[in-house]
């Protein structure tokens, strides 16, 4: 990996600024992601790519070095990634209703939810429009985020409006949430993390906000100026990096593309909500720095950036992402 600034590959402003690597992933041949839904990094700044292609789990050391893959035949859709703090890899799989953790190299330890089964919330398909109600775990749940306790809070996601705490052992403590564009409503709770006040982000996609939580639930505030965020991140000053998957591509089939709004981008904030930073649009998603339709963002221990992108679910599939589109991009923090 070359550590030389150019100009064109460096992205941000003032003390956010990063230099994309493009290729940084080093895939065995004739191996593809076909999409990245999740990134998670561990302890060693190893990263776990949990994509929807023929390998669902793939492990890379810090420079792109293909380690090892697991996870085939256990997968049914990929979503969410994240390593909690007893060095164990959390997955979701929304389409199997399941959060399932598992150790790195992937024996299976323990599973939230029922394999297959959603719960009862009246939504038809993926159209939380049809919701009637808000239920237990889960209905195509999305992401898991940790308190420094650790507890699990869970974002439940594309059938349900709930956030759900369980304790660090796997028991159902409390949900919250209901479907609707009020405080401490949803309409598509898709990301999810803790700050080290243990207040919680959670990225309420289809209302194009992220709203902010107390770790009991109570809401504080949201923030607006979004479009369709994905995910969150918080890093340890307390920063909150946000991808937004924009409107022109990652549609509901009852949605229209619009080419006047923002496409994928990736944007932060400060604790108090103030923007600092600002990347990507859509303009030329296969780009280094740009975004066809960025699903997941990922911190390592040094500050270097992962961003996965849904492009075959997102508009590939339909021919919409250019062929060259990356699924996967790396940003290193300039300093």
């Amino acid at each position: 990996m070359s550590s030389r600034k150019t100009e064109s590959l460096v992205f941000g402003t003032g003390a956010f600024q990063y230099e994309a690597v493009p290729g940084w992933e080093q895939l065995p041949d004739g191996w593809s992601f076909l999409e990245v839904a999740g990134v998670a990094t561990d302890s060693q700044n190893r990263v776990y790519v949990f994509c929807r292609g023929e390998h669902p789990l793939i492990v890379f050391d810090k420079d792109g070095k293909f380690l090892n893959s697991w996870g085939e035949g256990k997968i049914v859709r990929a979503h969410g990634a994240t390593i909690g703090p007893d060095e164990l890899l959390y997955l979701t799989d929304d389409l199997d209703h399941t959060v399932r953790k598992f150790t790195l190299d992937g024996k299976l330890l323990m599973t939230l939810g029922t394999s297959g089964q959603g719960s009862d919330t009246g939504v038809v398909d993926f159209d939380y429009r049809t919701m009637k109600q808000a239920g237990p775990p889960f209905h195509y749940p999305t992401n898991v985020a940790f308190g420094a306790d650790g507890a699990l809070y869970v974002s439940d996601g594309y059938g349900n409006a709930r956030v759900h705490k369980f304790s660090a052992a796997g028991e159902h403590l409390f949900s919250w949430g209901e479907p609707g564009d009020g405080p401490g409503q949803f309409n598509l709770p898709h990301g999810i993390d803790l700050d080290s006040q243990g207040r919680v982000y959670v990225a309420d996609r289809e209302n194009s906000r992220v709203q902010i939580f107390t770790s009991e639930g109570k809401f504080l505030d949201a923030w607006t100026g979004l479009v369709r965020p994905t995910q969150v991140q918080v890093d340890p000053d307390d920063n909150v990096f946000i991808t937004e998957v924009g409107k022109r591509h990652g549609l509901f089939s009852w949605m229209v593309s619009d080419p006047t709004e923002t496409g994928g981008r990736l944007s932060i904030f400060s604790p108090s909500g103030e923007l600092q930073a600002r990347w990507g649009g859509g303009d030329d998603p296969a780009a280094p720095g740009d975004f066809f339709t960025p699903h997941d963002v990922c911190l390592d221990a040094e500050g270097s950036m992962y961003v996965g992108e849904v492009i075959w679910t997102g508009g590939g599939e339909k021919g919409l992402a250019p062929p060259n589109c990356h699924a996967l991009q790396k940003f290193v923090r300039c300093r």
